[in-house]
């Protein structure tokens, strides 16, 4: 206990050593400044997204809005447009590094190298701090989610093997540690690089993804918060990491992005308990460094940022009559350029648009629509700074 109390003094003071490979840091001082509430508290009513911009120790926010014109001789075009919210970006006065929007879109948890931070989502999606201060939790969390139901989020913790759960205020969205909470586990082989978590849709399963030391499931109560380590999937290989995730709707397959050897996009049938089994074909080839994914709202397509790459590769996933028979077909025109070092996907809730973060910049933030003819194909629209440049754009998080 007492080296634990140590490592989290250590990382109070600066983490920035501790964090995973492939991000872009600077310091880790400064306080929380007060942010525009000209909106009003309550739930976001529109279409955001927030960036965390690591090299410049911001957040950053924009709204996502369809503009629709006609043209003379009567033909109706439609263009995805980003804004940026009053008051974004703004100087966090630390080095932000995970973000998660709760499902009611009333709260934005920002993880930091020492802290978790909480800020309020007004109607107009600007940001506002809480009276009692944005800091919540003396937590390093590299990845967080937030389960189905709202009430609990989950920290990756960066320092320790465990997960750290809070139970989320409905009315303030401060955290409380859940009872049984950390849920600690044990990583057998490989090197331990904490990256990403996601709770399945059902909110019965945890998934840690550990870099080269593998990934971790868990089980998971929603009623009480408690998770417990019930499952542990190693990659094979000290060369191959596992860094993201997707999940269907049914909680019956996990997507891995898995970089290195044997790198790609994996898929495994979730089986009872979180017991993962790896289809007949995969893993299915991606670009280099494989770092992300997200699945469309209909389920049909999955993309993949490749870090390495600075693309994005889409695939129709195309079920069989066996579920182990389950495969991915790349999709016409992929792999799709992108930002470089590409790491951060996501969908916009009215389900028109894709975004990626880069965190090498060129450009920091893109939107992709769907092509209207070919079915999944990415089609780029538009694209934004989302500070001043090197914004070092590795996180974002949208409402729902």
């Amino acid at each position: 206990m007492g080296r634990r109390k140590s490592l989290r003094r250590w990382a109070v003071v600066c983490a920035a050593l501790f964090l995973p490979i492939f991000m872009v840091l600077t310091g880790c001082s400064g306080f929380f400044p007060p942010i525009d509430n000209s909106g009003g508290g309550g739930t976001a009513t529109g279409d955001y997204v927030y960036v965390a911009n690591g090299s410049r120790s911001s957040i950053g926010g924009l709204s996502i809005s369809t503009t629709t014109s006609t043209s003379t001789t009567g033909v109706t075009t439609s263009t995805g447009k980003l804004t940026s919210i009053s008051g974004l970006p703004f100087a966090a006065g630390y080095v932000p590094q995970s973000m998660v929007v709760t499902p009611n879109n009333s709260f934005l948890y920002v993880g930091g190298t020492s802290a978790i931070s909480l800020y309020i989502i007004n109607a107009n999606g600007t940001l506002s701090v809480p009276s009692t201060g944005a800091q919540q939790v003396v937590v390093f969390a590299p990845s967080m989610a937030v389960s189905p139901d709202g009430q609990w989020l989950i920290a990756l913790d960066g320092i320790t093997q465990q997960l750290d759960i809070f139970q989320i205020n409905s009315s303030t969205g401060a955290l409380t540690a859940a009872v049984g909470s950390p849920a600690v586990y044990t990583v057998p082989s490989g090197v331990w690089q904490p990256t990403s978590v996601k709770v399945s849709p059902n909110g019965a399963l945890i998934f840690a993804a550990l870099g080269t030391g593998g990934d971790a499931v868990f089980t998971f109560n929603t009623t009480t918060g408690l998770a417990v380590s019930n499952a542990y999937l190693p990659t094979g290989n000290v060369q191959t990491s596992d860094n993201g995730y997707a999940i269907d709707s049914t909680s019956s397959y996990l997507y891995i992005a898995r970089s290195g050897v044997g790198g790609g996009v994996a898929v495994y049938t979730i089986g009872n308990g979180g017991t993962l089994t790896a289809l007949t074909a995969s893993p299915f080839a991606a670009g280099n460094g494989t770092f992300s994914l997200v699945m469309d709202s209909t389920g049909t397509y999955v993309y993949a940022a490749n870090r390495l790459d600075g693309t994005i590769s889409g695939y129709t996933i195309a079920p069989a009559t066996a579920t182990a028979q389950l495969s991915l077909t790349p999709l016409k025109g992929s792999p799709y350029t992108s930002g470089t070092s590409v790491q951060s996907l996501g969908l916009d809730n009215s389900g028109k648009y894709l975004l990626a973060a880069a965190v090498g910049g060129s450009p920091d933030l893109t939107m992709y629509s769907f092509d209207i003819t070919v079915p999944g194909q990415l089609d780029p629209v538009t694209s934004i700074a989302t500070d001043t440049d090197p914004a070092g754009a590795s996180t974002i998080a949208l409402t729902h």
